[in-house]
């Protein structure tokens, strides 16, 4: 795998819609630009993208959670792929879903629920949102939420950008009715 470049935003919302924050939320995004080996040609074969997608799961899991004090504080997490395009979105499904979220989990100390995710083919400069829910519990109303990602100018046709976002908790001021993270059992 040629890794390209290694990003990492760190995001702490202190105040939100004109009110502090009772817990500052950080959000961290660890994004990755990888070489695509099947630009441009149609590989029916996705071992090399699943095995991969495991190896990115480890190396993004520990430069976002590098920016937490613990496997208690990470409360939410998302994932994603912009496929350059001379890609396809399979190549994207193979590298964050048969088991990038195994390493993730192996790192940041479990998590019960699935890893929300989204991708697309798109060209550089190209943005995406990552979704975030709680870890433990997809229903939990608290922690619907997302982060915007981007590499300016990648992905180019043969490269993919693939993210990972971790949160230590949900949006600063919840107030839609739902499933509560302290409900979870």
């Amino acid at each position: 795998m040629e890794i390209r470049r290694l990003i990492t935003t760190i995001e702490d919302i202190k105040v939100e819609g004109g009110r502090e924050a009772a817990k500052p939320v950080r959000r961290v995004a660890a994004v990755a630009v990888i070489a695509n080996p099947a630009a441009g040609k149609c590989v029916e074969n996705m071992d090399e993208f699943i095995a991969m997608g495991t190896e990115l799961g480890t190396i993004l899991a520990q430069r976002a959670f590098a920016h937490f004090s613990g496997v208690a504080e990470v409360e939410s997490f998302g994932k994603g792929c912009i496929v350059g395009e001379g890609g396809e979105l399979e190549h994207a499904a193979a590298l964050i879903h048969p088991t990038y979220g195994k390493s993730v989990r192996a790192v940041i100390g479990g998590g019960k629920a699935a890893i929300p995710s989204t991708k697309k083919v798109a060209g550089p400069g190209a943005t995406i949102d990552l979704p975030l829910g709680y870890r433990d519990q997809t229903s939990v109303a608290s922690h619907f939420d997302a982060m915007e990602v981007s590499v300016p100018g990648l992905p180019k046709a043969d490269e993919i950008v693939v993210a990972l976002a971790l949160t230590n908790g949900g949006r600063p001021h919840p107030r839609i009715p739902g499933l509560k993270k302290e409900d979870v059992v």
